[in-house]
């Protein structure tokens, strides 16, 4: 709703840019004429003008998205255009000129016709108003109509560019209701829309910049880069709609997934791990459930040059959509790396989508090292814009999809578990593929550390966000002051998954940061596993911490990422292990104390 409010904004102030003014006594010899038969048919007109280009431009445009790397360039090289359109008024003015010569033609043969009110007149007034509007409104449009070139023209597009001619439309009618008085009052504000118009010019050519040189996904990352992602991740959920799912959701029993709600939310659906999803076949019935959508859509790839459809063509491949701090995509990974190992000659590609979820997952650099650090060596797309996402419809971290040598999608599953049903289903179609595949399973497979299972027998306690977004259970008594630092207290007891600022902390919308240290978060859990998502600060200065289970040091129940005695270090941004009881599971009360400020807290996990 914002955006179309803003695009209907755009439309209205177009007016003031002084490319209009030479074309507005054609508007102003209208004003004293019946508005039904000369104003109303005038501003259809201009209407049909905007709407025929707009659609033609994203109808044929379609070919950006289908481009690869080079359709990226090719429309940051529009981008480009359409900034120095907006910064420099006299190069938008040789650009247009091809349609603002239609419009002066079309404006000559209505003015020689007749003076009389004729709705066909008035009509053909009105497409030469939309075309003599070019050297404004045409960079502004432009920048919407590549990216209905990007996406495939689409509802949320018609909708954005209805809503500028609409805009256009309503200052025009406001002229020819006031008529001349109008013309007055305008040119006083031509310098201050003039300065906006330049000022939105330079800032898209300095994003366009930014992205070519990957300063987008290098530098920002590390400064603020919590705020641009949030902004991006806005733009894309309003302005390129997700796709409607390429297959019907899966019963989640057996599994444990995050969820993706249409408003951009992550959510956790907890499920029985131990129900199990099927008896075993011998042969399994697997439909034909939609093609494999493009993978072309990736801003890079790891441990393989770009893959494509038609190199896939021949192979079974998997798709397994994750993001590396998510513990449930963690804990599918040994499975993943075997089956990729273990059928690699007979005919499989696993491709890990990583779509990221928080901001510094969008850093290649930290998608690197964790894929090293995690012994990720099968192909990686970093789908940093979700366009790989989108193209499937998809909405869960973990996801698998497998695609037959076809290119045919014949069995998915969200979240963990099924493990033993999705081999089947790999050597099922290895065999349809004339690739005998080995009868052994690999869901004996044991990950260790963050990969290990979970134990869902004593899971009572669920993802827990930290950023006000998404918070919920937080017990401080000090209410939250958003994205400003406040002193925080924790009472001297907590219920079951309820949890506490201690000191002075600055709450984002993602992640809660430590303004000034020491400072602490407690939390009241049932659980095997206890995991937290940390980040150092902006500087990426490491962050000492010490961790207490029952206000003692937990000794052998310490996770992975902590020594019996407690200590441990924030040293890059990713999932951290904190606790791994070794006796029975119970309620406990952990607490996490950092003596360095800086330190960025995400979200709980359990297992």
């Amino acid at each position: 709703m914002l955006f179309i409010f803003l695009a209907y904004l755009g439309g209205v102030l177009t007016i003031l840019s002084p490319c209009i003014l030479p074309m507005l006594p054609l508007v102003f010899s209208r004003a004293g004429q019946p508005f039904v038969r000369s104003g109303l048919p005038l501003l259809a007109g201009m209407a049909l003008t905007f709407a025929a280009v707009a659609s033609l431009a994203a109808v044929g445009g379609g070919w950006v998205a289908q481009a690869n790397q080079y359709g990226r360039w090719i429309a940051l090289a529009l981008f480009a255009v359409f900034g120095f359109a907006l910064l420099f008024p006299g190069f938008a003015e040789r650009l247009m000129r091809p349609l603002v010569g239609a419009g002066s033609r079309l404006a000559q043969f209505v003015h020689e016709d007749s003076a009389k009110p004729r709705v066909m007149t008035s009509v053909v007034l009105g497409v030469a108003t939309g075309l003599l509007w070019a050297p404004c409104a045409g960079p502004i449009l432009g920048l919407v109509l590549t990216g209905a070139a990007l996406n495939g023209a689409n509802a949320g597009t018609t909708l954005l560019l209805l809503s500028y001619a609409t805009g256009a439309a309503t200052s025009l009618a406001v002229a020819l209701l006031a008529g001349g008085r109008v013309l007055a009052a305008m040119k006083r504000s031509l310098d201050a829309g003039n300065r906006v118009r330049r000022a939105t010019g330079a800032a898209l050519l300095f994003g366009v910049a930014a992205i070519a040189t990957g300063f987008d996904t290098g530098t920002l990352a590390r400064v603020s880069v919590d705020v641009t992602a949030g902004i991006e991740e806005k733009l894309v959920e309003r302005l390129s709609p997700r796709a409607a799912p390429s297959v019907k959701p899966a019963e989640t029993s057996g599994s444990l997934a995050r969820s993706a709600t249409p408003d951009g939310f992550v959510k956790v659906s907890l499920t029985d791990l131990f129900t199990s999803s099927s008896a075993k076949p011998a042969e399994m019935k697997l439909p034909v459930e939609g093609k494999m959508p493009n993978v072309s859509g990736a801003v890079e790839w790891l441990n393989s040059p770009p893959l494509t459809n038609e190199q896939l063509r021949g192979k079974v491949v998997i798709v397994n959509f994750w993001t590396y701090s998510c513990i449930n995509c963690l804990r599918t990974l040994p499975y993943l790396k075997t089956w990729a190992k273990k059928y690699r000659d007979q005919g499989l590609v696993v491709i890990g989508v990583h779509a990221p979820e928080f901001a510094f997952e969008r850093n290649v650099g930290n998608v690197k090292q964790a894929a090293r650090d995690l012994g990720v060596d099968y192909p990686v797309a970093i789908d940093n814009n979700y366009a790989i996402w989108r193209a499937f419809g998809n909405q869960y971290w973990p996801a698998f999809y497998v695609i037959d040598a076809r290119g045919d999608i014949r069995y998915h599953h969200f979240g963990e578990g099924a493990y033993d049903k999705s081999e089947r289903v790999v050597q099922q179609l290895l065999k349809e593929a004339g690739h005998p595949a080995s009868p052994a399973s690999a869901a004996s497979e044991k990950g260790s550390g963050t990969q290990a299972a979970s134990d869902g027998r004593d899971l009572l306690s669920a993802e827990t966000y930290v950023g006000y977004k998404q918070a919920e259970g937080l017990a401080s008594p000090e209410r939250v002051l958003p994205d400003a630092p406040r002193t925080y207290s924790a009472p001297e007891s907590l219920a079951l998954n309820d949890w506490a600022l201690g000191g002075a902390w600055k709450v984002g919308a993602e992640q809660a940061q430590l303004a000034s240290g020491p400072g602490k978060i407690v939390y009241r859990f049932h659980a095997r596993d206890l995991h937290l998502v940390l980040g150092p600060g902006a500087d990426a200065k490491p962050v000492r911490f010490r961790v207490t289970i029952d206000g003692a040091p937990p000794g052998p129940s310490h996770g992975t990422d902590v020594a019996a005695d407690g200590s441990g270090t924030v040293d890059s941004p990713r999932l951290y292990q904190l606790v791994r009881q070794s006796g029975p599971v119970r309620d406990r009360t952990f607490a996490i104390e950092f003596l360095d400020p800086g330190v960025n807290a995400y979200a709980f996990t359990f297992g």
